[in-house]
This record gives C-alpha cells, structure tokens and sequence, in this order.
C-alpha cells in the first residue's frame, strides 16, 4: 500500500474533479468512495450531508484523494505533482498539457529550460497545479508522479531545511538531489534549494525554494495523508511534525514549515465503520486507534 498520499480539498466538486483526472490519464481509475452521513455535519458543513466525503483514485499507478470540505482551504501551488514523461514522451505530454490545462492557466508555459529539454507548469479548472516534463539527457530516474513542495512567502528558503528535517523525521529516508542557487533569484538566496528531493516510504518528495515572490504559502488545500502501521507509528510521527497545536483535528496536524499532515492509521475505512466513529474522530486531536473499539455509552430508561 502507498504510505503517503497527497490529499487534495474541494469545497463540494471532488467527486467532479476526480472523475476529471481519471478521463485525463490513459491508466486513471477510481478505486473508493466514502460519503458523508446524512445526520454527520450538521454543525461543519450541513449542505455537504449526504454527499462525498472522498474519492480515491489513481492515475499512472500513484494514490491520490480528493475530499470535499468546504470552502475553506483552496488549492494554491504550494504543493504541486510533477510529471516525468520519460517513458511515455513528448506527444503525451503534449495530450496530457491539453486536458489538463482546459479552462485552467498556465503558470510557466510549455518550453526547453536549463533542467528540461521540455516543460511546463498549469493550474487546471479546479485550482490544482501540475507540473509536466521530459528530464533532462542523463538525468537519474525518477517515478511518474512527484509530490513537489514550493517554498515561499513565509516559507522562503527553508526548502534544504525542511528536506534535512523530513529525512531524519521518517524511517529509512534517504537524500536524492539537491541542486542550490549559486546565485540570487528573486527572493532565493545563495545556497537555496533551486531543487531537491528525498525518497521516504519508496515514494519521491521534491522541495523547491521559489524564484519569484509568492504572496502564499502552505495550507490544508493539499495535505500529505501518512497511513501509519500501528499506533505507535502513528505517535512518532505526530510528536515530530505537529508544530501548531491549534491546528490538529482529526489526525491533522502542521509542522513547522506550515506543511499539513494527516496521519491515519492504515485501517482507518475499517475503524470508520464502527457504530458512533464519526462523532469519535471530531472529537480527537491526535487518533487514538483504540478508542474507535471502546462501546459507546448506554442510554438508560427507567420503567414507571
């Protein structure tokens, strides 16, 4: 099973938007769907009862989610997913910019940079950001899909930082790329990470520092769920990144950098089932597994 998925919010069109994505890529299908309950949100977001709550879905083989939540949180480019066509080529990604890009905007348009030979960076119709390639001649192999962390606004140059940080922080991390600026790039400083990655779980992060000033920075728009193995897992991971107690609910939690994290426990469809778990999981901070299990109290009447 993937250990990190990315988690994309939708105020009400995630089941639209995921539908969308799946017709885009070749090998794109959904894999679950979860609804709301009708009587479970009447005091979150009431016109969302009864409606998706998520929609798993994969495309080129990689988990994603989206999840409708409201209006709070759009989706802005601090995190985005990079495509690497090394092996499908140029005319699909010129289908895949295409698709993607219809009634959306190009944020960098489709062209030979000094990294690429051929890239270009959109945000689609629903606000995601993606960033499309063809890597470089000799460049080390990496996956199709690549979660990509762009450091900016309050954020700015703390990209090599966060990579250091997120490498001692998970089990097994190893360091990949790491490319700085030698000199300065708008708001990037020397020694900035024009480009990094790290392989954590198996699977590819990219950390960037921006080059252009950006008036935002990270937001639950797009979170990083982590399926943990046990309760433990779960608790090593949450003593390290929660960094602002103010925002953890329901197994979400920001680090230090502003980065969100929802940290689950691999069975948590299974635990969701159980009679009373969503008034159970609104209640916590922190997931506590075993409290899913515990019998919810009795209501007594007294016979006359």
């Amino acid at each position: 099973m993937q250990k990190i998925v990315p988690s994309l919010w939708f105020a009400d069109s995630a089941a639209e938007a995921a539908d969308f994505y799946v017709s885009v890529f070749r090998d794109g299908r959904i894999v679950d769907v979860s609804c709301y309950q009708a009587d479970e949100l009447s005091q979150y977001e009431p016109d969302l009862a009864g409606r998706e709550l998520s929609v798993e879905f994969e495309i080129g083989g990689y988990r994603l989610i989206a999840m409708n939540g409201g209006p709070q949180f759009p989706i802005n480019h601090s995190i985005s997913l990079m495509l690497n066509f090394a092996s499908s080529g140029r005319e699909e990604l010129d289908r895949v910019w295409s698709a993607l890009s219809a009634d959306g905007s190009v944020l960098m348009p489709l062209e030979a940079y000094d990294f690429s030979p051929y890239y270009g960076w959109l945000r689609d119709r629903y606000g995601m950001t993606w960033q499309l390639m063809l890597p470089a001649p000799g460049a080390d192999p990496r996956p199709f899909v690549t979660p990509t962390l762009l450091f900016g606004g309050r954020a700015q140059n703390r990209a090599g930082e966060a990579l250091a940080y997120y490498a001692r922080t998970f089990s097994g991390a190893r360091v990949g790329l790491r490319d700085r600026y030698t000199a300065p790039a708008g708001p990037a400083e020397p020694g900035s990470l024009r480009f990094g990655d790290l392989l954590v779980f198996g699977q590819w992060l990219a950390f960037m520092d921006a080059a252009v000033p950006q008036d935002f920075s990270f937001t639950c728009g797009v979170s990083l769920v982590v399926r943990c193995s046990d309760q433990a897992e779960l608790d090593r991971y949450w003593d390290e990144l929660s960094a602002v107690p103010a925002a953890e609910q329901c197994g979400w939690c920001t680090d230090r950098y502003g980065v969100s994290w929802q940290l689950v426990p691999a069975n948590l469809a299974e635990l969701m089932a159980l009679p009373g778990a969503f008034e159970k999981l609104t209640g916590m901070r922190r997931i506590e597994i075993d409290a899913f299990a515990e019998a919810p109290e009795q209501e007594w009447v007294t016979q006359s």
